[in-house]
This record gives C-alpha cells, structure tokens and sequence, in this order.
C-alpha cells in the first residue's frame, strides 16, 4: 500500500515538506522504530479515542503510552477509551491497521499532540502502511501540528 491519497494531498495543501522512507515490514511502534533506525521517542505514533462524541486522535512518542485520563480532563470528557480495530478500519480504509498516520487532522478528526514531541529535531509518523515512514524537521512538525492541541498527554512506557 502507498501513502494515502487523502494524507499526501493534506500535506501538499499545507506546504509541508516531508521525506519518504523505506524500512523493513513491522508489526508495532517499537519494531518500526527499531527497523528503520529511528529513536522511538522521535516516531510519533496515533492512538484514536473515542466516546459517544466522537472520536480524538492523540499523537505520542512510540515509546510511550497515552494517559487516557489526561486527555479526557483535557477536552472535558469523562468516557473516553480505546478505539477498536473495526471502528479503526472504517475510519481509516486507506491505511494498513496498525499504521494510521500520526494526522488525524486530514481525516476531520481532533487531534491532540503530546508536548514532549514538540522539541525534537526531526520526527518520523507513519504513511498509512507497515513498510514507510514519513520524515519531518522540528519546523515542518510544528507547522503540520500548528493548529491542534499540544499538552502532556502520555506516560512513558515501562519496560
């Protein structure tokens, strides 16, 4: 599968400027990360939440885990839990499972960034399938993420 249409076409109206990557096929974050010689705490991976409003996308490092309860007293709302893979390939039937990009921004949906990505030099999300990655400077991330939510949103992940 390439880079979805929807995402390349969000990019290209934005002016974002990105590298496409290549890397060995990977099942999870952390196998992403390692495969494509990225530190995990620079792959920021999405995570979608959802409750009877709607649904949020939330962007974290891969080497991390989202705090669920933070973003619900966030966006003020009390029900808020993990998406399930069907709701996930209906919302995203032009991307691998497992590999949503890290925008949910070009599928209409709310998006909350968590801060510790924000000071990296470069960041790596996915591109909709278990085989590439997309590269962005510090600048291209901030102006992607410009008009989302940024705060602290994960924990980190215990080994």
């Amino acid at each position: 599968m390439s880079m979805p249409s929807r995402l390349s076409n969000y990019l290209l109206r934005r002016g974002i400027h990105y590298d496409v990557m290549s890397h060995l096929h990977s099942h999870s974050s952390a196998e992403t990360a390692r495969t494509a010689h990225v530190p995990a705490h620079r792959l920021a991976k999405s995570v979608v939440l959802e409750d009877d409003q709607g649904c949020v996308m939330v962007v974290v490092p891969a080497d991390a885990r989202v705090n669920v309860g933070a973003v619900a007293r966030l966006l003020g709302r009390d029900t808020l839990h993990l998406s399930d893979e069907s709701r996930l390939s209906e919302m995203f039937p032009d991307c691998d499972l497992g590999a949503v990009p890290a925008v949910g921004m070009a599928w209409g949906m709310d998006t909350v960034v968590d801060g510790s990505l924000d000071e990296n030099p470069e960041l790596f999300i996915e591109a909709g399938d278990h085989d590439m990655l997309i590269r962005l400077s510090q600048q291209q991330f901030r102006d992607l993420m410009r008009d989302v939510r940024h705060a602290g949103i994960c924990l980190p992940t215990t080994h």
